[in-house]
């Protein structure tokens, strides 16, 4: 049987992350120490395509554990407008797995000629972007040969992780770390369960993958896979925003996956709102919560939750491809590094 080298990256997981903890954790730790001696008053993350979502869960983390209000950088702006934004008080991000995406690198630049604190989460630690940026966190993933993304993925998580934990002070954040690198171990028992969805899904005209808070983030990254490796045609919603509207074409034709974690502050919101996909006819994937028909992830403190819920993503998407005759290896018209301007 053939060696999928996605799927082998997928179950590397558990040690890359132990591997980050032990490498890392110390330098975040000093790290986010400097930073809170400063008078930061928001943050600016600059990043493209599946770091992007680990973007979004940074404007989640921050937010919660630090009450940081947390943009998405715009790099346009720097590169094709010459019109870098005021950074007065900023911290300014940068998150790439290559580290070699010229209008991240630039954002990183132009913000570290204005003499605000920089910094680099990349898995390249001798890239463009970890020598524009003052600090760096090497994600310490090994060579990501896959085009698709997901150890980096899960590494730039925990790294967001450790440093929200550290700025806030707060020993409370750091609670479930030691446990990380075995719960998902665990999610990766969801396998089966997710090659009998993939099933399911692959004939699927269009799905929606609905979640909120924390794991907003996992439901657009989850979309994100299935487009790449299986060409399906997933739309990532807030489950919010798809109570206001959206949920009007559920029914049969509309498959929807809903990530609720079990033990986070979303899970009964979201829950109802699955309930409800149920009753209008749509077919209802739920990862999260243990049950029948569900992929069930270990519970975790909620900070750490999508770094887990989205391993059944992974495993649902590598093989949503391989049931829609699809290399997940070599995934259409991708590379595995983008360089946009």
């Amino acid at each position: 049987m053939r060696r999928f080298v996605l799927r082998a990256e997928i179950g590397e997981q558990p040690d890359v992350l132990a591997r980050l903890l032990v490498r890392e954790g110390p330098a975040i730790r000093r790290i986010a120490r400097d930073l809170a001696r400063r008078d930061l008053r928001f943050v600016l993350v600059a990043a493209r395509g599946t770091s992007d979502n680990a973007a979004r869960y940074a404007q989640y983390a921050l937010g919660l554990t630090c009450r940081l209000p947390v943009a998405l950088a715009g790099p346009s702006l720097v590169t094709l407008y010459d019109s870098p934004p005021r950074l007065k008080g900023a911290l300014v991000v940068g998150i790439s797995q290559s580290g070699r995406s010229p209008d991240v690198v630039e954002t990183i630049a132009s913000a570290r000629r204005e003499r605000v604190p920089t910094l680099a989460i990349v898995n390249d630690p001798e890239s463009p972007l970890a020598r524009a940026a003052a600090e760096v966190i090497p994600l310490q993933a090994g060579v990501e040969r896959s085009v698709a993304a997901t150890k980096t993925y899960t590494a730039q998580l925990l790294a967001v992780a450790l440093l929200a934990a550290g700025l806030s002070g707060s020993r409370k954040y750091a609670e479930g770390l030691g446990a990380l690198p075995d719960a998902v171990a665990d999610a990766l028992g969801t396998e089966g369960a997710a090659r009998r969805a993939a099933a399911r899904l692959a004939t699927a005209p269009r799905l929606v993958v609905l979640s909120r808070g924390l794991n907003y983030p996992t439901a657009h990254e989850l979309a994100l896979k299935l487009k790449e490796l299986a060409l399906l045609e997933a739309e990532a919603l807030s489950g919010a925003d798809f109570r206001h509207g959206p949920i009007a074409l559920a029914g049969a034709r509309l498959p929807a996956i809903v990530v609720s974690p079990p033990g986070t502050a979303t899970e009964e919101d979201l829950s109802d709102l699955a309930d409800e996909l149920r009753r209008r006819g749509s077919p209802v994937l739920a990862i999260g919560p243990h049950g029948r028909g569900c992929l069930a992830v270990p519970r975790l403190p909620e900070l750490l939750s999508p770094i887990v819920a989205i391993v059944p993503g992974q495993l649902l998407a590598f093989h949503a491809a391989r049931e829609r005759g699809l290399d997940p290896d070599a995934p259409r018209g991708l590379s595995k590094v983008t360089e946009t301007r």
